[in-house]
């Protein structure tokens, strides 16, 4: 059995993954770059003034290098309960990036908006301002720490680190989490539903008539949501690994990994020279699984951040989070047949290793609580076990798991059409990653057939989070200032390929 922080990581990596997560450790102060002190000399600078909020310089650090990005920050106040608007207040953390001359920016902002549920957008949108440089040239961006996340009130709980990885303890690790967290918050107010009132609550305090939403993974859902009750104030959004309004997250993500798994793994099956070196790397993986699931082995593996030895027990199910998670991306999935050989052959060293950083990055990108007021508020009807799902990679542990942590937490309302697809004239730009193994395509032709001025992308051989793929930022930036998608010209996007499996550490075959 697993230990309880792990699968606790990994269950809500589950959902977290509905995400665009990308598994790296932030830099340590990374939780407080967005909110550093201003020195005295620069705290006197005449703030930027947007509509009436004022913001003032800070830095945004990225959780994948450090390299920073300046910026302007502020904080707007908003009910935690909209029906107590005289009640306890949240502070948004918002932060402000402007073109090189703000005067000349257009009126209607791009507001990007962080997957998970749990990400903060202050902190995961360095690492895709890459995909913004022309949208950036000519229109303000937007960040909103969704509220639970970052520094809008995070909702955080470190998970125990002793080895009872039953489900009663599972339970009882949420219960534990949200005693702590209730001392600050009201846990039922941390909802899609809350976070898109906060989102017009800021649209109209920085005076914009109509703004652009894109939202990633989760964000999708809160774009949806947006564009739903707020149609008149959304000029138009971009859904990149879109989460359908339909879908009850829960006993989605052991299918949806298995069908990408096939298709990545058919880059090494279908390749004679990673066939010859590696076999076929789900058969492989197979008897990996059942192995360790019936003799957890001891593994020694040098620590990825400090170089140091350790030595720790490797069991099915942090395999199983492993693959996962490099599934997301196409470059991180080529070099999995590898790996499973490697195991398999009974050297577990780089596996371990591997799956270590990814749990400690997990851990600091994911705010626990405020996942899990999302989800168990909105999703709580689909955390059921499946009978054909018995013999996938994740089998049910994963519904089984959350099932249990939604059992006891505090759980908010959401409207009675929450659930029913997004129909709208408002202009749409949807995309998909071939070998997504969260939101696989068929979820963005769900999405795209109710949009009558949507469009939907599909990219070769893409994973979780496409938007900065190949020449998706260029079209991204045309859709933004057109709003035609039909008129797009995605020829360019042909232009990617799949990335080759690779047949040993030094890379691919030639």
């Amino acid at each position: 059995m697993m230990s309880r922080k792990t699968r606790t990581l990994l269950a809500v990596a589950a959902l977290g993954a509905v995400l665009g997560y990308r598994a790296l450790k932030p830099a340590p102060d990374q939780a407080e770059s967005a909110r550093a002190p201003l020195p005295a000399a620069e705290a006197e600078v005449k703030p930027l003034m947007l509509g009436s909020l004022a913001f003032r310089p800070c830095t945004l650090d990225s959780p994948t290098s450090r390299d920073s990005l300046e910026a302007q920050c502020t904080t707007f106040e908003v009910p935690e309960d909209r029906g107590n608007p005289q009640g306890r207040k949240i502070a948004l953390n918002i932060a402000l990036l402007t073109p090189d001359k703000p005067e000349s920016a257009q009126p209607d902002p791009v507001f990007f908006l962080a997957g998970g549920p749990g990400q903060s957008a202050t902190q995961s949108y360095p690492q895709i301002d890459p995909a913004f440089a022309e949208v950036r040239k000519r229109r303000n961006v937007i960040l909103v720490d969704q509220r639970g996340t970052g520094k809008s009130n995070l909702l955080s709980c470190e998970p125990p680190e002793d080895d009872d990885a039953s489900i009663e303890a599972m339970q009882a690790s949420a219960a534990a989490c949200a005693a702590t967290l209730s001392g600050k918050a009201d846990l039922r107010h941390y909802t899609t539903t809350d976070a898109v009132a906060d989102l017009d609550a800021v649209r109209q305090a920085i005076g914009a008539a109509r703004i652009n939403l894109i939202g990633v993974s989760y964000g999708t859902r809160v774009a949806q949501q947006y564009a739903m009750r707020h149609p008149d104030s959304t000029r138009s959004i971009v859904l990149d690994s879109v989460v359908p309004n339909t879908l009850q997250l829960g006993n989605i993500f052991a299918r949806n990994l298995d069908d990408a798994l096939a298709l990545q793994f058919a880059q090494c099956t279908g390749n004679p020279a990673c066939k010859a070196a590696l076999g076929d790397p789900r058969a492989e993986l197979d008897a990996l699984l059942a192995a360790l699931r019936a003799n957890p082995v001891t593994v020694r593996y040098r620590d990825a951040s400090t170089g140091q030895e350790h030595e720790d027990v490797l069991r099915a199910d942090t395999v199983a989070g492993l693959v996962r998670m490099y599934a997301y991306m196409p470059e991180a999935a080529a070099l999995l047949p590898k790996l499973i050989h490697e195991a398999r052959n009974g050297r577990y060293g780089d596996l371990m290793a591997l799956a270590k950083m990814l749990q400690g990055g997990m851990k600091d990108s994911m705010a626990m609580g405020m996942q899990l007021s999302v989800i168990c508020s909105e999703d709580d009807e689909g955390m059921v076990a499946r009978a054909e799902d018995a013999d996938t990679v994740l089998g049910n542990r994963m519904a089984d798991g959350l099932a249990a942590m939604c059992s006891t937490w505090p759980k908010g309302r959401m409207p009675a059409d929450f659930h029913k697809p997004l129909a709208t004239a408002v202009p749409a730009l949807v995309l998909e990653g071939e070998f997504d193994p969260v939101t696989p395509p068929r979820y963005g032709e769900e999405v795209a057939k109710s949009l009558p001025n949507g469009r939907l992308f599909v990219l070769r051989g893409q994973g979780h989070a496409v938007v900065g793929a190949g020449c998706m930022p260029k079209l991204f930036a045309q859709f933004v200032d057109t709003t035609d998608a039909a008129a797009l010209d995605g020829a360019c996007l042909e232009k990617l390929n799949y990335v080759p499996p690779f047949t040993s550490f030094n890379g691919w075959e030639p």
